[in-house]
Parts: structure tokens; sequence; C-alpha cells
């Protein structure tokens, strides 16, 4: 019986292998073909591959199954995820575990631990430098308890996503300890160069990420006489992809990931991966090459696993992070919609959804292949504004002028803002100038409380909600950010904490309110109103078949300057969705929306009859309706 099974496990792993051949193989060919070390890194990686599937726990071999068998599990209505920091939350894994029921009377089927896995000591990029991945921070507990916890979120059919960093180690990482001590193999698995002759003709193309506390591209090590590629920070060293070692290693490590029970990889900072001179070293062919690779492997050995690769760039360049072209279908499964998200705060700050409709509509198709969208209103980063030159002109606005007043208007300095945020990395030569803030303050609900303003407090709420009810509705997986769904204000305590002081986007990272979560479900406060609001609108995307992220958007021009609409086209009828960003009551014709097949007017976010009045349905200010 026994060698039975063994067989089985066998054919399995055969056919999941030829399965993925083209995708794997013929990437990796194309990638390191040519170097003389491949044919022992084709070995080494088919040897890892057997090694990981035979580890493999009963339980989430079944779980590949299940998945293999429904393909379309993560694109259904009924996930909804949750973004947060362990010690902000909850204190360790352990302290998550024993939150696990509020997350579950949320609504949440999807948790994001923020970076969990060992960084370097002190500054550490939020977690994002890690020395150790195979090890979790000490701080938040042991990865034996982080398997306690993903057998927990399992058993409540709720997948467990982690960061996996890729673009770069902490230098204080095995490898690079090895190579500062002056070996070659370990050096060459890093991008070092001899002297500044060729960082210097690099630079002449880079875009500096971090201008203010890490200017530049490359940082000089006198104690070993090389110059190291270091794109985000002095601690952050780039990893030289174009060595198979580093996606031999990588790939063990997602593997050894995905045994401890994780179910979604959020690859980091993926556009940066490959270097070529003359060019922003970002996104370059070769990067979904290697992301198209690293699927397959995944698909061979953890099918139920799925990836997320961060990518915050314009839609073009977005886009093939989701496959596109050659790739389609066959690299990430999921990205986050960047230009959703700042096109929510754009029209939001100037009542008018032109640009918003312009740029959804123009830029991204209505369905995608084996892929969906992380849609988000905030997150852990901060908001830059990426509203091209070309789109702002489309609706007759200038590019530098709209992004220097969504700047203005969101740190709060604009005439009539109603917002509090704080600017992040200003870079003069560009005009550069992002934003911090939570959800809340960014809102306005920070101002209205400290003016004693009910009305204007109340607005805040229901554009927080107005957010909540975009992102659940418009096609993807929804992710509420911590504390976002208690409107949590603007952290100022961050400025006394050296490792943060000098980084703005802590105002965004508040500790948990445990106080405001016990009084939720009766508190006539913001936060109790907020927190009810949004799990309604999880509750009701539920129970809405049309939302899976199978089933096309139709970005839908209205006419009404503050109204944003779109169209779900599903097997069940369609869906059409309205967004009014405006402060007064915006209207849309009743025979618009019967050619948008919409006939009976109702409302599946309320429940209730929408009727129109002189042939006009009606939305308030911050309004919503998902009408059937």
């Amino acid at each position: 019986m026994a060698r039975a099974a063994v067989a089985a496990d066998d054919d399995i792993f055969a056919l999941r292998l030829n399965r993925s051949d083209a995708d794997l193989w013929g990437m990796t060919d194309r990638l390191y073909g040519s170097h003389p070390g491949y044919p022992k890194f084709r070995a080494a990686l088919l040897k890892a591959m057997r090694a990981a599937w035979a580890d493999r726990p009963a339980a989430l071999r079944r779980l590949d199954l299940q998945r293999d068998l429904e393909p379309d599990w993560f694109q259904r209505p009924h996930m909804a995820g949750y973004v947060l920091y362990i010690d902000r939350f909850a204190g360790t894994l352990a302290g998550v575990l024993e939150k696990l029921d509020y997350l579950q009377d949320l609504g949440i089927t999807y948790v994001h631990l923020m970076p969990c896995l060992k960084p370097r000591h002190g500054d550490s990029d939020g977690g994002y430098s890690v020395m150790d991945y195979r090890a979790i921070n000490p701080a938040f507990g042991s990865m034996a308890d982080f398997e306690v916890l993903a057998t927990a979120l399992r058993d409540r059919g709720m997948s467990l996503c982690v960061d996996l960093v890729l673009n770069h180690t902490a230098k204080e990482h095995a490898w690079a300890r090895k190579a500062a001590k002056g070996n070659p193999g370990f050096q060459d698995c890093y991008l070092m160069f001899d002297d500044d002759t060729l960082p210097r003709q690099y630079g002449q193309t880079l875009v500096e990420v971090f201008p203010d506390t890490a200017p530049g591209n490359f940082t000089h090590y006198p104690a070993f006489g090389k110059w190291v590629w270091t794109t985000f920070n002095e601690h952050q060293w780039d990893l030289n992809w174009a060595n198979p070692q580093v996606f031999l290693e990588i790939v063990q490590i997602m593997f050894f990931l995905a045994n401890r029970g994780v179910d979604v990889l959020r690859l980091d900072a993926v556009a940066f991966m490959w270097k070529r001179m003359g060019t922003r070293c970002q996104s370059e062919p070769e990067v979904h090459m290697i992301l198209r690779a690293l699927r397959a492997a995944c698909r061979v050995v953890c099918p139920a696993v799925i990836h997320l690769e961060e990518a915050i760039v314009a839609p073009a360049e977005m886009l093939p992070y989701l496959g596109r072209g050659e790739h389609d279908g066959r690299e990430g499964n999921l990205a986050y919609h960047n230009s959703l998200m700042v096109q929510f705060w754009s029209a939001l700050a100037t009542r008018d959804t032109g640009l918003m409709t312009h740029v959804l509509a123009t830029h991204f198709p209505p369905r995608l292949t084996n892929a969906t969208y992380a849609t988000y209103i905030r997150c852990h980063d901060d908001i830059g504004w990426a509203v091209t030159d070309e789109d702002a002109a489309a609706v007759g606005l200038g590019g530098p002028a709209h992004r220097a007043f969504l700047s203005e208007f969101y740190e709060g300095g604009f005439p009539g803002s109603f917002a509090q945020g704080a600017l992040f990395q200003v870079n003069p030569a560009t005009g550069d100038k992002r934003i911090s803030g939570s959800f809340a303050s960014l809102a306005g609900l920070e101002r209205a409380l400290k003016a004693g303003d009910a009305a204007g407090a109340e607005t805040a709420v229901q554009r927080i909600l107005l957010g909540h009810a975009l992102i659940a509705s418009y096609g993807g997986i929804p992710l509420i950010y911590m504390g976002d769904e208690l409107a949590l204000l603007n952290d100022y305590g961050y400025l006394a904490v050296p490792d943060h002081a000098h980084d703005s986007r802590w105002i965004h990272r508040p500790r948990m309110d445990w106080q405001a979560a016990e009084t939720k479900k009766t508190a006539d406060t913001p936060a109790g109103r907020v927190f009810r609001g949004t799990q309604h609108i999880l509750a009701r995307r539920l129970a809405v078949p049309a939302l899976h992220g199978a089933c096309p958007v139709k970005v839908l021009h209205s006419g009404v300057a503050g109204l944003f609409a779109f169209r779900r086209v599903a097997p069940t009828g369609p869906v059409v969705c309205l967004f009014n960003f405006a402060d007064g009551w915006q209207g849309v014709g009743a025979a618009w929306l019967r050619q948008q097949g919409v006939l009976r007017m109702w409302d599946v976010l309320s429940e209730t009859e929408v009727l129109p009045h002189d042939g006009v349905v009606t939305l308030p200010p911050q309004g919503r309706v998902w009408l059937v």
C-alpha cells in the first residue's frame, strides 16, 4: 500500500512537472542557458523540487489538490484581506492567534503578516531588510509559532500571506557576510564593482527611490574594496539575478515557506530585479521570465500557493506582472491596483471623477487570465501620485500641477483641504512629493475631531466607507489595512523612535486600538460606525456572485462629473456600481441605467430598492450603490 502511495506521488509530481515544462525550463533556458553552470543548476533545481515535494505535509498536499481542481479559489467573492504588522496588531504570533475571532467577525479570509522573517538589527526598512529567510523575527516568536498560526488560519478557511523580498538581502545575510570577507562565489550573488566606473554609467539612467535618506544607488565599502548596488538603502544589497544560484536559493526559500503553511507569497520589489545599462533597471523583460519560472516551480511543488507581485508602477508597466503577451496567464496571480488607489484620492480631492474614469477605462482590460487585482485604499507605504502627463492632459489638467496639488492637499496645506498627512521623500530635482497618512486622517477625520466638527467627522466616515465599498466591488481581493476598519488616526509617536523618526510612513502604522475594537458593535463613534459599515460591505460582497474576480469590469462614462461608475458583467446578470465623490447630491438617468442592464433598481449593497425621481436616480454625498 505504501509503495502504491509513493508511486502515485511520483506520478503527480511528474504530471505537474510536465504541465510546467514550458514555463519553468523554457524560461530558465532563456535566462541561464549560456551560463557555464547551467547544467549543474538544472539538476540542482530538479533535486530541490523533488525534495520539497517529498517534505510537503499531507494536509497541504490535499489543499494542493483542492486548489488545482478549483483554480479560481482566490477570485471568489468570499476573499477579503487584512494587512497587519504583528507587533503593532497583537505583539507576537501567539497574540495574533488570539485575535482571529476579531478578523473572522469582520469578514476576513486572507491575512497578510507584514514582514515577519528575521531582519537585521536597527533600521530594517520596516522589516524588508532580511538577514535570514528561514527564520522568524525573534521578537514575534519562532517558526513553530508561525506554523501553529498557519494551521489555525487554514482551519478557519483563511489564507496566509507573507513577504518575500526578491531584489535584495540585508548586508548581514550569510551570503553578504561571506561576500564582504572576499569570497568570490558569494560576491557574484550580489552586484559588486571594483571601482565606480560602471556604477557611474548605470547611475545616469537610474531613479533614486529614497532620495532623502538613501541618495544614489551604490555604496562604497573601503573595508573590502567594492562598490555595491544598493537601490533602496545602504544596508540592502541588490542580488545578482543573472547568477542562477540566486534563483535556486530563492526558489528553495519559497518551498520552505510554502511547506510551513504559506498560501500567498508577496514578492517584494520585483521590478528592480534585472539590471541593464542605459535603462531605469526596472521591469526589464528578464524580470517577467524569472517570475514566470518561479510561479511554475511552485505549481509543481506547491500549487496551492499563489504569487502577489509587488510592482507599484504605471498601468502599462504593471499589467505584465499579471501576465501579458507571451506570459499571459502564466506569471503573477495578484498585483496591487495602484492606479485605483491613486485615482480614489485624486477624485476625493477634486470632487471630479473625470481623470479616474479616463485612466481606469483606458489602461485596464475588462478581465485578466488566471489572475486578479489586490485592491486597496491605503497600505503600509507612502502614496506616490502616479498620474502621467498624458492622462492629465486628456482631461484638461497639467500633470506636474495636478501632482503638486494632490501633495499639498493631502499634506493639509491647500486652502479648504480636509486632510492631514505628511510629506515623504521630497525630490527637488523632479518635484516628486509623496504622501504619508492614515486612511482616516487623509479622509478628514483627524481635522474634524480636532475642530469639534461632528458633521465633518461623519463626512469623513462616509469617505472611508466609500473607499471600502469601491475596493470590495471593483474586482479582485480587497485589502483592509490594519486599523482602517476602526478609523485609526495618524500616530505622531514615531518621531520619538530613533529608527522611525526619519521615515514619515510610520505615521500611518499606529498600534491597534483594542479598546475601540471592544466597543465596535455598539459604540456610536467613528470607530464603531466604520467597523460596522466595513463589516456590512464585506458581508454583502460575499453574497453577490457577480463580484467574482473573473467577471469583467467595464468602466462607464456616466456624464456626471462627481460620479464614478462601472459594470460587473456576470452570467447571473450585470451589477452596476455607482460612487458619488462630490459634496452634493448627484444623479444619473434611470434610462441610462437600464441601458447598462439594470432593470429592477435593487441595491444589493443596502438591500433596498432605489426609486428614481423624475427619471433620475440620485445619490447623497459619498453615496454608493451596487445596482442589479
